[in-house]
């Protein structure tokens, strides 16, 4: 089928992305398999459609998707049938049926990894999906997220600064900029090499809240697995991770203070024992790096030096006897996390990870200006 036929489909009445991709199971012969299967009144429209075209109304909605995409070579209509289709979104119930495409179709081409988190990242969280996004796109995988305030925003325009591939899925059309704050960002990823935009909706539609939790289907459903920078208990971020888990795909968090706010909806992740815990992206690619072979060379994938969250210059391994320098150089005093990593000589990432097991086990907490050693009976 071609790209008008999947606009029809798209458009007819009544149906929506559930029932025609159970519809597309049944893989009907086009056109008339279709006009056999599908209901009375869509069928009816179908059947107008192909018959006279100029008295249909979904003729009206294919002509201005196809003037849309002339207007710039940028601009892509993505169905079943085209050779860019991300394959992962049929494994879904309900994959949407077209996807209007607006920048660079080479980001879908790598192993993809979606980043989620709070609107409102402490710094910590900031710096991590950071980090994250960065090291990720040096190792050939493609960062896909919402385009929405706090980490979303972060990991993308880091994934673009790092000179990588970064995809968002819109709940508006490509050509609307939500938030309006990410004008820049939006503008970045329809014009930068391995900027894309993504959305199950035509152009000109406006963001309203029904089309975020539907959005966030395709944000999990494009990826192999789906990294939580940082969420609260009752975060959006947490139905991408149930997304994630229903799609069979694999699911990673960050660690996180049981002080920090931000980071509870991630700790309750991990006590539910759901989702992996993740201190670098050689954690998440020893999890992926399988399924990554069907993008990448394996040598690629899992052959490459470990990348951690922002390593000091010079830094040593991570000794055996970890709780020795973190507690050594811990006492009373709050010590924020930057300091105890210059202390100890340790990554980031390795401190932050030993630091939640010594707070777990009742060593040491933290406080306001950073961490404390606690006295012990």
């Amino acid at each position: 089928m071609d790209t008008q036929a999947w606009l029809a489909i798209n458009a007819l009445p009544g149906m929506g992305a559930l029932r025609i991709a159970q519809l597309v199971a049944r893989q009907p012969e086009w056109p008339q398999g279709w006009l056999a299967a599908l209901p009375g009144r869509a069928a009816g429209e179908l059947r107008l459609w192909l018959e006279h075209p100029e008295r249909s109304p979904l003729q009206r909605i294919i002509d201005e998707t196809l003037a849309w995409q002339q207007q710039r070579p940028n601009r892509h209509v993505l169905h079943r049938d085209h050779p860019a289709w991300p394959e992962l979104l049929n494994e879904l119930p309900d994959p949407p049926v077209v996807l209007w495409a607006q920048g660079d179709l080479g980001a879908l081409a790598g192993p993809r990894l979606a980043m989620v988190g709070t609107r409102r990242p402490t710094s910590e969280g900031t710096h991590n999906a950071q980090t994250f996004a960065r090291d990720l796109t040096q190792r050939g995988w493609c960062v896909v997220s919402g385009m929405a305030l706090g980490i979303d925003g972060v990991a993308q325009r880091a994934a673009l600064n790092a000179g990588g591939s970064t995809i968002a899925v819109l709940g508006c059309g490509v050509d609307m900029i939500y938030p309006a704050s990410h004008r820049e960002l939006h503008e970045q990823l329809s014009r930068l090499p391995g900027g894309l935009l993504l959305s199950e909706h035509p152009p000109g539609t406006r963001a309203r809240p029904a089309f975020f939790p539907r959005r966030n289907r395709i944000v999990t459903g494009l990826s192999l697995g789906t990294l939580v920078v940082e969420a609260t208990e009752k975060s959006g971020s947490l139905v991408s991770a149930r997304l994630t888990l229903e799609q069979n795909r694999e699911l990673f968090v960050l660690p996180g203070s049981l002080h920090n706010v931000q980071a509870r909806g991630c700790l309750a992740l991990l006590r539910e024992g759901s989702a992996h815990l993740a201190c670098s992206v050689d954690d998440i690619i020893a999890d992926l790096g399988h399924w990554a072979q069907a993008f990448i060379p394996t040598s690629e994938v899992v052959g490459q030096a470990a990348l951690s969250i922002d390593p000091p210059p010079h830094t040593q391994p991570l000794p055996e006897t970890l709780p020795d320098p973190l507690l050594a150089a811990l006492s009373a005093t709050p010590m924020p996390i930057d300091l105890l990593v210059h202390a100890t000589g340790v990554t980031v990432s390795d401190c932050q990870q030993r630091l939640l097991m010594l707070e777990l086990e009742g060593w040491v907490s933290q406080q306001a200006g950073g961490w404390v050693r606690l006295p012990r009976p």
